[in-house]
């Protein structure tokens, strides 16, 4: 396996290179998003505006308008619209999630659903993945199409079978992957061969860029997993144990469960069977994780993802395109924000 860079590098640098990279185009996003988010339902309207101001990286843009770019794709304003796409569907996975996961806070903000309920956060985040298709339709490229469609598919079925599996201890590291690819990275890899599908790159490209989103998404979600167990609210704007009181199985909980002695498993059980979690429960499984090492193995997990995902981009000639890509795979373990 090729070589990637080193791991202590700024991997925000790397973020805000792509960012300044794209600056236009991004800004172009921004406002073809608020213009798509634009209704005159008063309430839709109000959920929207909130929703934009909690901001967000657009990292699944980026990732679009970069592809694009290194693929070559230089025609017009499709690769604006289609990154558009990409957010709205990442946007309406969101309000959902939130309405599954009840949540509270996202981005350090209050959610839709904690101050407008759960059936109107439904409701607008299907409103978003409606005006997301209008983008496509309106595109006409059957390939891209398919691509994005199935992408919105894949990511309910992941929400399904992380429910599926709520609170099993003893689930398979495999089953967490398979959850992880169709929630997250399969929107990830569907952004990345948008812009070579853009570009009408060949068949070899487009697989290149499939592969270095998907597994830059699956890293990015382990360590946001991660996180979940030693991130601060303050800098990452969600909830410090949030998944450990929903119940919810990830790898650090995987990893304790596979190495732990019997006390520590049937502990493990019992607390992900209870109906709720409380601050002891969570401090004695941190002690656990501690033990283990669970986060620094599960770092370990994502960097493996980390360098696939750097040499998937083998294939292209050297370019600055390329190394700001490159660079951006760091990210997922080093971000600050």
């Amino acid at each position: 396996m090729g070589s990637v860079i080193p791991l202590k590098k700024s991997a925000s640098s790397a973020y805000l290179e792509l960012k300044n990279l794209l600056s236009n185009k991004l800004e172009k996003v921004e406002e073809l998003i608020e213009l798509k988010l634009k209704s005159d339902v008063n309430l839709i309207q109000k959920m929207s505006d909130h929703h934009l101001r909690s901001g967000g990286k657009r990292l699944r843009a980026l990732l679009t308008l970069g592809s694009a770019k290194l693929s070559g794709y230089n025609l017009g304003n499709r690769d604006i619209n289609l990154s558009a796409c990409v957010e709205l569907i990442h946007s309406a996975t969101l309000l959902h999630d939130d309405v599954i996961d009840e949540g509270s806070l996202r981005r350090g903000m209050k959610t839709t659903n904690s101050i407008w309920g759960n059936q109107s956060s439904i409701l607008v985040g299907d409103y978003l993945l409606s005006r997301c298709f209008e983008i496509m339709v309106d595109d006409g490229d059957l390939e891209i199409l398919k691509l994005l469609s199935s992408t919105s598919a894949k990511i309910a079925q992941g929400e399904v079978l992380q429910l599926q599996h709520k609170g099993e201890a003893d689930m398979l590291e495999d089953t967490y992957l398979d959850i992880i690819n169709l929630k997250t990275a399969s929107l990830f890899s569907a952004a990345t061969k948008t812009g070579a599908c853009l570009a009408g790159s060949n068949d070899k490209e487009k697989k290149a860029l499939e592969s270095y989103g998907k597994n830059l998404g699956l890293a990015f979600q382990i360590a946001d997993d991660a996180l979940d167990y030693y991130g601060n609210d303050k800098f990452f704007g969600k909830e410090i144990g949030k998944d450990f009181y929903e119940g919810k199985v990830t790898l650090p909980l995987i990893i304790i469960f596979q190495k732990g002695n019997n006390e520590e498993r049937n502990f493990l059980t019992e607390i992900l069977q209870k109906e709720k979690r409380n601050e002891d429960d969570f401090s004695e499984t941190l002690a656990i994780i501690y033990k283990y090492k669970a986060i620094e193995a599960s770092m370990k997990r994502a960097e493996y993802f980390v360098n696939v995902s750097y040499d998937s981009l083998g294939i292209f000639s050297n370019s600055e395109d390329k190394r700001i890509l490159q660079n951006l795979t760091s990210f997922s373990l080093n971000r600050s924000f």
